[in-house]
């Protein structure tokens, strides 16, 4: 496993002192456009990353998001893998319980049947303990350390909800499909048309969510599958949460790399959008 973050010369990443230490020679004006700001002690991030026969890069992934210098749970859901992934969680949850870890509590949940993610994601959300919530894919298209950036508003008290956008466009962005990109365009803007939103990136799966809010909503959760996307929009923008949205980076992979959404998944987020739109 990757070795966690260490304090520096200004102390441990976002904690009070750190920042205090960085204001007196940056000013906050430069923290602020730093991205630098102190999150309260005690605080908890629960990650959520559903996990469907990603062998090949689940191990990465946890190193990634371990190496986020913020205290956090992973809270891990095996979505009944058949290709090892299964082992190799077993092995690390094993690893997580042997070492000293103060900034990381390693939690694994398996399904014995594959449900899909929006299963997975649901069952992550119920279990999870965190003052805020984001999911993670296994798949490595996003970075984990954008987590801090993304906190910020929640942190500050700004927003309730906060969506990373993959076209907001500052941040790098893999050039892959243009009718994927058409197709979550148009599921986006008609999204917007049922709850009145402006986003630009609604089957994003930067997620993140304040404890209350989706510990609100998870046990409404219908959607097995890529539909929970459309439903959750619609549920947090019914209950008038403050939502943030921010650009993220996104490395994109192909079907060859094990891409998993398909037309049918479009077809399916149609009639969510509706459906969700009308009525919890």
């Amino acid at each position: 496993m990757t070795p966690v973050p260490q304090p520096d010369e200004h102390g441990y990443p976002y904690t009070t002192e750190w920042y205090d230490s960085l204001k007196a020679s940056l000013g906050e004006a430069g923290c602020r456009q730093l991205g630098f700001y102190p999150i309260p002690e005690g605080f908890l991030l629960s990650v959520v990353i559903p996990i469907f026969n990603e062998s090949k890069t689940v191990e990465n992934l946890i190193d990634q998001v371990r190496a986020v210098p913020i205290r956090k749970e992973l809270v891990l859901v095996d979505d009944g893998s058949t290709d090892g992934t299964r082992e190799i969680l077993k092995r690390l949850e094993e690893q997580s319980q042997s070492q000293e870890d103060s900034q990381n509590q390693i939690r694994v949940i398996f399904h014995e049947v594959n449900q899909g993610k929006g299963a997975a994601v649901r069952t992550g959300f119920l279990e999870a303990q965190g003052d805020v919530m984001i999911i993670q894919d296994a798949d490595l298209e996003y970075d984990p350390s954008e987590y801090p950036r993304l906190l910020q508003p929640i942190i500050e008290g700004k927003a309730d909800v906060v969506y990373g956008s993959r076209f907001l466009g500052d941040q790098p962005h893999r050039v892959l499909y243009y009718w994927h990109f058409l197709g979550n365009k148009f599921l986006t803007t008609l999204s917007n048309c049922f709850t009145n939103l402006n986003l630009t990136d609604m089957e994003t799966c930067y997620k993140l969510f304040k404890k209350e809010v989706i510990k609100e909503i998870a046990p409404g959760l219908c959607q097995n599958r890529f539909g929970i996307e459309p439903e959750i929009t619609a549920k947090v923008a019914r209950r008038q949460c403050r939502i943030f949205e921010m650009s993220i980076s996104y490395d994109g992979r192909t079907y060859d790399q094990g891409k998993k959404i398909g037309w049918r998944d479009g077809v399916k987020a149609l009639w969510c959008i509706v459906r969700y739109g009308l009525k919890d």
